[in-house]
């Protein structure tokens, strides 16, 4: 319980020092431009996948204020039930383009958090942040497509061997266990290559999965909670949904900062400990040598 209070308070102290609200909402401003051509990506990928809209808007409506979602809902429907090569490739390329600047605010958190600063050259820097961008994708597809087509798989199963009330939970909970796990990997990947500083993956995980979990507990309950107790639209009016948007990409650039700091609070304290085991101790002997 001691080194956990130890470790909050130099968790606190660091998040106060690199400015990681100032960070949350830089990369809150670059996430929102990324936003639209990315949902125009994921959602042009769902015509061909024979997704009704209304599964789409209802999954949303699980990680995202209904007020945001209504915001979406109209391009959400429209994409959906409307194939279109065109679109594809324009989001291909919005995304990728829009994205990628998004990821380099990460990226340039992350460097913060570790206190370096980036040596890599522009092309090299893009050329990372697009292929996280790219990996970011596609954890989104699966993320999306789990959930809608568990049901799907359930009901073609259903038809040829009946299926117990037991297996339908435990497929559940799988498919939703294979949809964390699936953000963890994600966010290790991002954690891993975003900072210019090398370090193994064992110091990445904590950030990952504390980042993992708290965003789905925030997303949820900030969903729950707009939903049901504030009432945005009745102050910002027509641009309430986008207000709480807003507010939602903020809390998950906080929160994947946080998860940076953790890790590089991991790193230093290895690093530390590392470093004094390789100090070799001095016996009586080289005491007597010395004097």
């Amino acid at each position: 319980m001691k080194h956990l209070l130890a470790f909050g308070k130099e968790l606190k102290n660091k998040v106060k020092e690199d400015r990681a609200t100032g960070l949350a909402a830089e990369q809150a401003y670059y996430y929102l431009l990324s936003l639209f051509p990315l949902l125009i990506l994921l959602l042009s990928i769902l015509p061909y996948l024979n997704i009704e809209p209304q599964q789409a808007i209802n999954f949303m409506n699980h990680f995202l204020p209904s007020e945001t979602t209504g915001v979406l809902a109209d391009t959400i429907i429209e994409v959906v039930t409307k194939s279109n090569g065109g679109l594809f490739t324009i989001g291909i390329i919005g995304t990728i383009w829009s994205a990628s600047k998004g990821m380099n605010a990460f990226m340039h958190a992350m460097n913060v958090a570790f206190d370096v600063k980036e040596t890599r050259n522009f092309i090299m820097a893009r050329l990372i942040s697009i292929a996280l961008t790219l990996g970011l994708i596609v954890a989104f597809i699966i993320v999306l497509v789990l959930p809608i087509f568990g049901n799907v798989i359930l009901n073609i199963t259903n038809q040829v061997v009946p299926v117990t009330i037991e297996f339908k939970n435990i497929f559940n909970l799988l498919r939703w266990g294979i949809a964390f796990v699936v953000i963890v990997i994600v966010l290790t990947l991002l954690y891993k290559f975003a900072p210019n500083k090398k370090y193994l993956f064992k110091h990445v995980l904590p950030g990952a999965i504390v980042a993992t979990i708290t965003w789905l507990i925030i997303s949820i309950a900030f969903s729950f909670y707009i939903s049901n107790f504030g009432n945005y639209s009745s102050t910002y009016g027509s641009l309430g949904g986008i207000i709480v948007l807003m507010l939602w990409l903020y809390a998950t650039g906080l929160i994947l900062v946080i998860g940076g700091e953790i890790n590089a609070i991991f790193h230093n304290r290895f690093s530390s400990s590392k470093e004094v085991t390789r100090v070799k101790p001095v016996n009586s002997r080289d005491r007597k040598l010395t004097t």
